[in-house]
């Protein structure tokens, strides 16, 4: 990762987010100890000092909430250097966290779980840490994105091995809103996972904003570089559908979605228009086309900005910002489109059925009482009708200036009043250039135009498999085998004695090697081996990854020596059978647990005359059936009218057909 002490101007908001999301960590707390004294407390003077605390720390917070939008809205930072005169993007700021110590907790797990020696690990749990630690401080770059995506899909390996799905091993996670600021804290590893999987996005549209916009390959660049955070923050919608921060909500990440894509295709016009727009009738009608797609799509993302829940944690300046570009490109596409009929008149040498076609594109429909034709060849109606686009495009510009200087955060960013101002004074320029007439005696109104684009902007699902990561414990063994789902026993080691050359057992499977067709009468058996044990071991040689052949070549090369195995065996297979819910096994009738039978015996009537107490020996011959089922052991009762040998689930491993 970047030096987390460089004194660049991104390292000194992600410092100030930090110390912002402290004190916001502080006010919170001192709220939620002045809600809970409110709640607890009936003495009028204290609860009026209580109140008068609580407006205070509300107010601090507030306060907090706006410094954090401030850094939110810091587009500055993150453009490219080089002079430019466009309307600013806007980045993801990264979601800061606190540090996380692996090494205990996993030394444990690994003794507890896996029956070896954690010390060999600590190198392993380092790599952990510090990777995780890199990953706080990512480089603008294509090598940060690939050391997140690293890190996160280390973090797969790492859940399957230490995180089972049935308890916490003592691993606290905090990482803070990106928006509010709250921390959330969880030992769940699905909330580091989402966290992670929010940066890499996040940095995606870093590295967008950073692109140079007065070349093509910037261009392109940054496009990329948007669908692929819309990609990413799509994917963690998708996948972690309860994430318990505000800034992953699935309505969140659904705005963020698209404000993404809409400055994916902001890039695409500029990319379109980046060696001048000539002022020919296809041209300007194409351009006008493009750059209402735009307006609309910045439309749709102020709508979705303002609806419930996002509206109280999306940043204010965010929302006016999708507004004021909205309502820019809409006056630009009226602008076009005016210059287009002031500018041409219909030539003897011209296409009419080419032109006609293509200008009929742009409406739902023509004012009323005009004619697509007509218009085209009518010199008085075409100049009418763009005076009325141009009014309609002076009328948006100057929504977006007001809206702009209503907004502190964007009043203070002078290339986006730059940019509004001399689109503003290039479209009543235009105006004054027409002749001079009496505007109050034309009605007509400048219809709405049709958006279209020949570049489809669509959400680039993420790459994973690009990247190539090594399981830092990859000594534990196979994760098909050695996982947190799975429990074993401690190894054992079996001394094998050669008998005419066989072992009186065979092996199959991949790695780890597993013992089958067990002679039950062979040393190996006698010594300890089990059906279905795997081999970890051969003569004080790991062989978790090796195959059949790799282990019988050790066998060989032993000799006619005394052979030292380590095996360990499943724990989960006989555990599994007995159930809490209704089951049906082995062939055996239905069999209920102890809890259901206790359960039914308590909706017995209690009104109902209780039997005469039976003597022990006699319980245990007529109910001796009952607690087999229950226990789902085998019974033999001696006078019993079943004759027929029942089957156990425990006689499935000794029986010799599942032997031989």
């Amino acid at each position: 990762g970047c030096n987390p002490l460089a004194e660049t101007g991104r390292s000194k908001l992600q410092n100030q987010r930090a110390v912002l999301n402290q004190q916001i960590l502080r006010a919170v707390r001192m709220r939620a100890g002045a809600e809970n004294l409110l709640r607890a407390t009936t003495n009028n003077k204290v609860r009026e000092q209580v109140l008068l605390e609580l407006s205070f720390v509300n107010s601090d917070l507030q306060i907090l909430k706006e410094e954090l939008e401030g850094l939110n809205i810091s587009v500055e930072v993150y453009q490219n250097a080089e002079e430019t005169f466009s309307i600013p993007l806007v980045p993801l700021g990264l979601k800061e966290t606190k540090d996380v110590d692996f090494a205990l907790p996993l030394k444990d797990f690994i003794l507890e779980h896996y029956s070896q020696d954690s010390s060999e690990y600590e190198d392993e749990i380092a790599d952990l840490m510090d990777l995780r630690q890199a990953c706080r401080t990512p480089s603008r770059d294509e090598a940060g994105i690939e050391m997140l995506i690293s890190y996160f899909l280390q973090l797969g390996y790492v859940e399957n091995r230490f995180f089972p799905p049935t308890r916490h091993i003592g691993v606290l996670f905090t990482w803070y809103d990106s928006f509010t600021g709250v921390p959330v804290c969880q030992q769940n590893l699905l909330l580091e996972k989402a966290s992670v999987l929010f940066n890499i996005g996040a940095l995606y549209t870093q590295i967008g904003t950073r692109c140079n916009r007065q070349t093509q390959a910037g261009l392109q660049n940054a496009v990329d570089a948007f669908q692929k955070a819309a990609g990413v923050l799509s994917y963690l919608k998708e996948t972690f559908t309860h994430t318990p921060s505000y800034d992953m909500s699935p309505a969140m990440l659904n705005v963020l979605v698209k404000m993404m894509l809409a400055q994916a295709q902001e890039c695409v016009f500029e990319q379109i228009g980046l060696s001048g727009i000539r002022n020919e009738f296809f041209t300007l009608v194409k351009m006008t086309q493009e750059v209402a797609k735009v307006g609309e799509v910045y439309m749709l993302v102020n709508t979705a900005m303002n609806q419930e829940p996002v509206k109280e944690n999306i940043p204010y300046s965010w929302s006016k910002l999708a507004q004021i570009k909205s309502d820019h490109y809409k006056a630009l596409a009226h602008y076009f489109i005016a210059t287009m009929l002031c500018d041409h008149e219909l030539q003897p040498g011209d296409d009419e059925d080419q032109q006609e076609k293509a200008f009929s594109q742009l409406y739902d429909c023509v004012p009323e009482g005009m004619m697509v034709l007509a218009v085209l060849k009518d010199k008085v109606q075409r100049k009418q009708l763009g005076k009325a686009h141009l009014r309609k495009a002076i009328v948006y510009h100057e929504e977006a200036l007001r809206v702009c200087g209503l907004c502190k955060k964007l009043r203070n960013i002078e290339v986006l009043q730059e940019v509004l101002t001399a689109a503003h004074k290039r479209s009543l320029l235009k105006y004054a250039q027409q002749e001079t007439e009496d505007d109050f005696l034309s009605l007509i109104q400048a219809p709405d135009i049709l958006p279209k684009t020949e570049h489809k902007i669509e959400a680039i699902a993420p790459q994973f498999s690009k990247v190539k990561v090594k399981d830092f414990f990859h000594k534990l063994g196979p994760l098909t085998v050695f996982s947190a789902k799975q429990r074993w026993t401690a190894p054992r080691t079996i001394c094998l004695q050669h008998e005419a050359g066989e072992l009186g057992f065979s092996l199959k499977g991949g790695s780890p090697v597993q013992v089958y067709c067990l002679d039950p009468v062979c040393s190996a058996a006698s010594a300890g081996l089990k059906e279905g044990d795997y081999i970890v071991s051969v003569g004080g040689m790991d062989c978790k990854w090796l195959g059949v052949n790799e282990v019988l070549e050790k066998f060989k090369s032993v000799g006619k020596q005394p052979i030292e195995l380590e095996v360990i065996s499943c724990q989960d297979t006989a555990a599994s059978l007995h159930s809490k819910s209704a089951t049906y096994s082995m062939g055996m009738q239905k069999t209920y647990s102890l809890i259901c039978l206790a359960m039914d015996e308590d909706k017995i009537d209690q009104t109902k005359k209780a039997p005469l107490k039976l003597p022990f020996l006699s319980w245990g011959t007529k109910n001796r059936q009952k607690a087999a089922s229950t226990l789902c052991l085998p019974s033999a009762v001696a006078g019993s009218s079943q004759t027929k040998k029942k089957l156990s689930p425990f006689t499935l491993f000794n029986t010799e057909s599942s032997l031989y």
